[in-house]
């Protein structure tokens, strides 16, 4: 394998990566705080949908970006709704979410985005760091992003940094997701937090949604995420549900799927059912608990029943 195709494999992967990267580290926010968010799948194809919709009649991708944040808020708001406050079964709600989504963005994008024009929609375009970006093998793939692939880093970075196990806010959060009664005694407003964790959850994923919509297909299309929430929520799981695991899983995924269209482009005759399932392998030996480090929060999809 050629070094150019290498470099096209690791560029395409980490292009991959960025919007799951997003998605997972704003799942595993609402996670830490007890929320399991199965909905991220809807949450990002709303954003998407949104984004390309907004893009499409205001003429401009920064107005679609806002849209699809919006949009991934407002599905936010709905899940921290039924979820939190009305404390529903958050698996239940997570699946009927994300079939809900797909249902009125089909029917959206047939009347509003009819005729091919969704795939019209302004879009953002590569911005190429001068001489890091002609570094060998990396450079392309960290160096040659959109401006919205940029935000999205810079989105991870300061999620990270904010609800880090350092903060207040970051250890509040892990203290309801660990013991929800506890910490309402001590006086945390409990489901506060989980709707917090829930809304970041929300804006993460619609952002994910525009950055894919807006930066990597450059259109929307019926059910364009296929299954990346899921994905999403499983590196997650697979990272052990701290930034840096998350991190690798995301990045894994990333080239995973790059190489289900680089091999069989190169004659490399590997079954095409083999890499798709590749993710998903190591998110079930993660939760096997046959790879090491921290495991799930005690209070997980468990609803709290006290102080507010």
């Amino acid at each position: 394998m050629s070094t150019s195709m290498i470099t096209e494999i690791i560029a395409s992967g980490v292009a991959f990566a960025i919007p799951l990267l997003l998605a997972a580290t704003g799942e595993s926010i609402s996670e830490r705080a007890g929320v399991l968010n199965l909905s991220m799948e809807g949450m990002m194809l709303c954003g998407a949908f949104a984004s390309v919709l907004a893009a499409v009649e205001s003429g401009s991708a920064a107005v679609g970006v806002v849209a699809g944040v919006l949009a991934g808020l407002v599905f936010g708001a709905m899940n921290a709704l039924l979820c939190v406050r009305l404390r529903a079964d958050q698996i239940v709600i997570g699946i009927a979410a994300n079939a809900l989504a797909l249902g009125l963005t089909t029917f959206g994008a047939r009347i509003l985005l009819a005729d091919g024009k969704g795939n019209g929609a302004p879009a953002f375009g590569d911005l190429r760091v001068p001489v890091l970006s002609d570094m060998p093998v990396i450079g392309p793939a960290l160096f040659g992003q959109t401006v919205l692939g940029y935000l999205c880093i810079l989105v991870v970075i300061v999620l990270a940094v904010i609800f880090s196990g350092r903060t207040m806010i970051g250890i509040r959060c892990d203290a309801v997701g660990e013991d929800a009664v506890s910490s309402g005694w001590t006086g945390l407003s409990v489901n506060r937090i989980r709707v917090l964790g829930v809304l970041v959850a929300g804006g993460a994923g619609g952002l994910a949604g525009a950055q894919l919509a807006l930066s990597e297909v450059r259109a929307f299309s019926e059910n364009m995420t296929a299954g990346m929430g899921y994905l999403a929520v499983v590196a997650v799981i697979a990272g052990r549900w701290r930034v840096t695991g998350i991190l690798v899983a995301t990045v894994f995924f990333g080239i995973a799927r790059a190489l289900q269209f680089a091999l069989p482009a190169v004659g490399v005759d590997v079954p095409y059912a083999l890499l798709v399932m590749l993710p998903y392998v190591i998110a079930i030996v993660a939760v096997a608990g046959l790879v090491g480090g921290r495991k799930a929060p005690s209070c997980l999809t468990v609803p709290y029943v006290g102080r507010v």
